[in-house]
Order: C-alpha cells, then sequence, then structure tokens
C-alpha cells in the first residue's frame, strides 16, 4: 500500500478512536456502530470494496466538524455529507466520495418516491430530513436519477436507515480495512493516480 493510502486508514481509524463513540444523531447507536453496521449490510449484499468503504464512512463528515450531537434538534444542517465526500476525495475515487455525498439526497428521493419510506424513518432522520429540504421535487429527482453514482447511493441511503440496531453484533473496523485498501488502489482511488 502506498504511503498515502496508509495516511487515509490511518487517519480514519483515528477519527473514529477519537469520535466514534459519540451519539449518532438521537438514534440509539453510537457513530461507531452505525458505521459497521452500515458496512455490514452493504459486505451482505455483495457490494464492492468501494461500496462497501462508502457504507462504512458515509457518516465521516459528523466526526469532523466541531457541532454538538443535538444540533439537528437546534435547527442546524451540518451538511455532513458535503464535508465527508469533500474529505475522501482527497484519498478516494468518486465510486466511494460520491455515493457519500449523495446519500441525503438518496434520502429525500425515496421520501418522495416511496411513501412507505418516508413512514418509517426514525423521529431524528425526519428531523434531519426537513432540515435537508424535505422529500425531493419532480425537478430534482430527475436531475439526482441522472446521475452516474444515483443507484449506489440509494442502496447506499437503504443500508443506513437499517443501520440503527442497538447493540447488533457485527465485525469491528479491522475486518474492514481489506475493503479500504482495496478502494484506495482501485483505477481513480487516490489523487493523482491514473
Amino acid at each position: 500500500m502506498s504511503r498515502q493510502g496508509r495516511e487515509a486508514i490511518d487517519e480514519i481509524l483515528r477519527l473514529f478512536e477519537l469520535r466514534g463513540d459519540s451519539e449518532y444523531g438521537g438514534e440509539a447507536v453510537t457513530q461507531r456502530e452505525h458505521a459497521l453496521q452500515a458496512s455490514h449490510f452493504a459486505r451482505q449484499t455483495g457490494a464492492s470494496p468501494a461500496l462497501v468503504s462508502a457504507a462504512l464512512l458515509h457518516d465521516i463528515g459528523h466526526l469532523l466538524h466541531d457541532l454538538t450531537d443535538d444540533a439537528p434538534d437546534r435547527g442546524v444542517d451540518d451538511r455532513h455529507e458535503q464535508l465527508g465526500a469533500a474529505w475522501l476525495a482527497r484519498w478516494f475515487g468518486p465510486n466511494v466520495a460520491e455515493p457519500v455525498r449523495l446519500h441525503v439526497a438518496a434520502k429525500r428521493y425515496l421520501c418522495a418516491v416511496e411513501p412507505a419510506y418516508l413512514q418509517h424513518l426514525s423521529e431524528p432522520s425526519r428531523v434531519s430530513l426537513g432540515l435537508q429540504g424535505g422529500p425531493m421535487s419532480a425537478a430534482e429527482m430527475a436531475q439526482f436519477q441522472a446521475s452516474p453514482h444515483f443507484a449506489d447511493a440509494v442502496l447506499l441511503r437503504r443500508w443506513d436507515e437499517a443501520a440503527k440496531i442497538p447493540k447488533l453484533p457485527v465485525s469491528g473496523i479491522e475486518e474492514y480495512l481489506p475493503d479500504l485498501q482495496a478502494a484506495l488502489a482501485a483505477p481513480h482511488g487516490m489523487r493523482g493516480q491514473v
């Protein structure tokens, strides 16, 4: 693995060690538990290493900002998807960074096209949905569907919403290091790599 790849993984592990035990936005799981459950569900479906990595890292933006855990309850959208995707793009290609950037849009999309999805959102997820713009309009849906990462973002969103089960036994982060390494080594995985 390259020096930059080692730096990326070391920084990811450091963030989870430093902030992974913080509350996940009013849910009954921590940031770490949520991330590990999402990547567990991704792996169960046979997702690629890039998409498993995106599932693991989709909320990394929450570990990067300095806002309190109750920011949504105070009417603040932390825009964690933008922050996380920009941070990940330093090391990973668009197959990781773009589903992360689009996973909030995917929630808004699913709420517009699947009424049952909206009804099954947890209360904290409903609160953040309001801050994020609510269900998409027809024009927003058309634009979202045109993204080459549309389908991956929708898959990621479903794993994200499912990953809120207290005490679910899943593997630790070490189990996902090979996925991260493969995603870093993939074409366009590292910035500047061809």
